[in-house]
């Protein structure tokens, strides 16, 4: 019995190496951003620093691991048996939530997700025991659940959501009105200043709140820095100040710059401190549940109370710094915390671009509301003030730091500096507070406050906000609903459905990784990289990217013409998705290359408008592509008369003259031999030739009545729109002729 239990303490140990690597994955925008945003520095350097911190804050969060034992339900109400079914129910629950919502690139909290994960767990054998109880009623529930605590918590971070907002963005428009876009010319009067202050907030966190939770510091050192708070903070901002103004005067160093890296690594410290605890509480929990369990020799596992849990957690040094590692390889292989960070940056970037989410009804009615504010609160300022501060909240025309950035170093410190003194504060309350909801809302309120949100974008950053928070209260609610689930299927279950759902579980990571992996290198090949090193390089690129597409295109006309003509309506549905993707992949090209933020160089604005040109004709071309698809697959789904044999034989026929023409396309394309182009003209006047006879032919067959009128309609438009679909592939050869040679006749 002992070693099954022991087996059981392994894989919850197994669980909490995956819930790592996902939970870093999620949670590495908490701390990565604000620099990566700002290019504060190489992405080597950033990510270093982030290590480092996370490696610090690992053995800081000793303290924080009781609220995984005893923050959320009375262990002494449990037997051993139970708190290992309801730790497990966490665990495999955890790992499932957090790779789905790492999958989609969206950010959610795992504080949340292990609070209400342990509450659904909890509930759930609490209810058991109730049930098989006939001396207690359900009212009784309370004396399981440590109401109180759990209503904190979950409060707690309920407000730090407004809260964060708030100051983020109240701190924000002052430090803009101080500094303004152009901040560099009042770095010399108040960089060292506000770099103190912030570095001097950043340093009462780390030192001050993060180190009460460290498992190495004795009794009398920690004593010493609290009862000297206010002293240590004095002597910081005086010697910060002192420190940046020096470095700014002999060797130019930008105050900023400091500030956001010190901040990165106060905020990944601040990360590990702060939420290991979701990650590997549990398993320290049941560690030593089973400590205290093996203790007793002949206990009974079903009986044995877990009374022993109530004391003070401390937490092994060598397990904390173990998982600090764990953490750290994951920042630098995780290729879906990159698309974390990646959905962050977007919603908070100054200036418009591609924006991966739409409108909605919801965030239409938040901006109007927000115009109709703004209006009446411009009528009551005199017009001198008005103009005063639209000066100081102008953007510049040209980056200044000389590269286009989604948003500058005074917003980067402003997010780091207020995300930073809100989780210390958190952390003091010993309310594990979501780092992912501050941090986040910290960027949306400064995003705000700094009129990232203009009019052409509002309306789409304001739906990515409501859907990220919605995704949080939907976090929440899956979490209790899965977990108390998973405790009620292992408590009738036993061992062996525990064994079946980690090996699902284990299962789902492996398919969900591979899924992203491959999205990730379709994804990759079909767009633009925001920079690329020349213009050489610049076009190259783009050559790749469009002859992706129209191979994409062009099998998937013939695959939805070989489908149709055998009626085979799941693959046409199959068919059908893909022209969609697509579709929307050519939308977010086009507007990926019209983005003058990404123009490298000079010689490259000559070029763009033929770019541009490019992406519209190809965009057509998949309009055209889902002209002829998509009237397919309704004919076949409403089970329509196919066509007959003679159709069938004719379009066969366009169809190999059609495949001769993309396979000279893109030969021309991706050698830039355009001295064929003239081959491609009477190519494609020869299939014009056959599609006007084909036309004719079939308007002969409707007169003769020889042809439904439906099936005759559907043959007619297939042909039109190859006829379009064919002009819009030629433009792009053509536009793409121009892109390279930069409209002048090849050499």
């Amino acid at each position: 019995m002992d070693s099954m239990y022991l087996v059981l303490v392994a894989v919850l140990f197994a669980l909490a190496i995956s819930d790592l690597i996902v939970g870093v994955s999620n949670d590495a925008v908490n701390f990565l951003n604000s620099a990566i945003g700002s290019k504060a520095a190489s992405i080597k350097v950033v990510m270093a620093l982030a290590a480092l911190g996370v490696l610090v804050g690992a053995v800081f969060s000793s303290g924080m691991m009781e609220i995984a034992r005893k923050g959320i339900f009375h262990p002494e109400m449990f037997s051993f048996s139970e708190i290992i079914v309801i730790f497990i129910a966490v665990m495999v629950t955890d790992v499932i939530l957090l790779d789905t919502f790492n999958t989609f690139g969206l950010p959610t909290s795992t504080t949340v997700s292990i609070v209400f994960e342990l509450l659904g767990a909890a509930v759930a054998v609490s209810i058991v025991k109730i049930s098989g109880n006939a001396d207690q009623t359900m009212a009784e529930l309370g004396t399981y659940i440590n109401t109180s605590k759990a209503l904190a918590i979950i409060s707690g971070i309920l407000l730090s959501v407004v809260i964060a907002f708030s100051v983020g963005a109240i701190i924000q428009y002052f430090a803009r009105l101080l500094f303004t876009f152009q901040y560099k010319k009042n770095l010399k009067f108040f960089g060292a200043l506000f770099g103190g202050l912030s570095l001097t907030v950043i340093t009462y966190f780390m030192l001050i709140k993060g180190i009460k939770g460290a498992s190495f510091m004795d009794v009398a050192t920690k004593d010493y820095i609290t009862d000297n708070a206010l002293f240590l903070l004095s002597i910081s901002f005086v010697g910060w100040t002192f420190v940046l103004q020096m470095l700014y005067w002999l060797f130019n160093v930008n105050p900023l710059k400091i500030v956001v890296l010190a901040g990165t690594f106060s905020l990944a410290m601040a990360f590990a401190g702060n939420d290991l605890v979701n990650f590997i509480g549990v398993p320290l929990g049941g560690l030593q549940a089973y400590d205290l369990f093996s203790a007793v020799p002949g206990a009974d596992p079903d009986t044995f109370m877990m009374t022993g849990l109530t004391g003070k957690a401390q937490s092994p040094t060598w397990i904390l710094l173990l998982a600090g590692v764990v953490m750290m390889i994951t920042l630098y292989t995780s290729s879906k915390a990159k698309a974390v960070v990646k959905t962050s940056v977007d919603l908070s970037r100054q200036g418009e671009g591609s924006e991966r989410f739409e409108s909605s009804f919801m965030s239409r009615m938040v901006v109007r509301s927000a115009k109709n504010l703004n209006s009446s609160i411009s009528r009551v300022l005199p017009q001198g003030v008005r103009n005063s501060i639209d000066n100081r909240f102008q953007a510049p025309d040209e980056p200044v730091e000389g590269v286009p950035v989604a948003f500058d170093l005074i917003r980067a410190s402003s997010n780091l500096v207020v995300a930073s003194i809100l989780i210390a504060i958190g952390t003091s309350l010993k309310l594990p507070l979501s780092t992912t909801y501050v941090t986040f809302m910290v960027a949306m309120g400064t995003s705000l406050a700094d009129r990232a949100w203009g009019r052409d974008s509002a309306v789409y950053r304001i739906t990515g906000v409501l859907s990220i928070i919605g995704g949080w209260f939907f976090t929440a609610f899956a979490a209790f609903t899965l977990a108390f689930l998973m405790a009620l299927l292992f408590t009738f279950g036993g061992f062996v459905a525990i064994i079946i759902m980690v090996l699902l579980a284990g299962y789902m990571l492996y398919r969900t990784y591979k899924l992203f992996r491959e999205k990730n290198a379709k994804n990759a090949e079909n767009q633009l990289d925001d920079q690329v090193s020349d213009i050489t390089g610049y076009k190259a690129q783009t050559t790749g990217v469009i002859s992706e597409y129209l191979e994409n295109i062009f099998k998937t006309l013939d695959d939805a013409l070989s489908n149709f003509y055998t009626e085979k309506s799941i693959k046409l549905q199959k068919i059908k998705r893909e022209v969609e993707k697509i579709n929307n992949d050519c939308k977010t090209l086009r507007e990926h290359s019209n983005n003058p933020n990404e123009i490298v160089d000079d010689e490259q604005y000559e070029v763009m408008h033929f770019q541009s040109s490019i992406t519209d004709y190809l965009r057509n071309a998949s309009h055209d592509l889902n002209f002829i698809v998509n009237p397919l697959v309704k004919h076949v789904n409403n089970s329509h008369k196919p066509f007959d044999d003679v159709q069938i034989l004719e379009l066969r026929e366009v169809m190999t003259l059609v495949n001769e023409f993309e396979r000279l396309v893109l030969e021309i394309i991706k050698t830039g031999d355009y001295k064929k182009i003239e081959m491609l003209n009477e190519k494609i006047e020869i299939i014009f030739k056959v599609l006007k006879v084909r036309a004719k032919n079939q308007l002969q067959r409707v007169k003769s009545d020889s042809a439904s009128t439906r099936t005759s309609w559907l043959y007619l438009n297939t042909l039109n729109e190859l006829k379009s679909l064919m002009i819009n592939v030629l433009n792009v050869a053509k536009s793409h002729r121009d892109f390279l040679y930069n409209g002048k006749p090849e050499e």
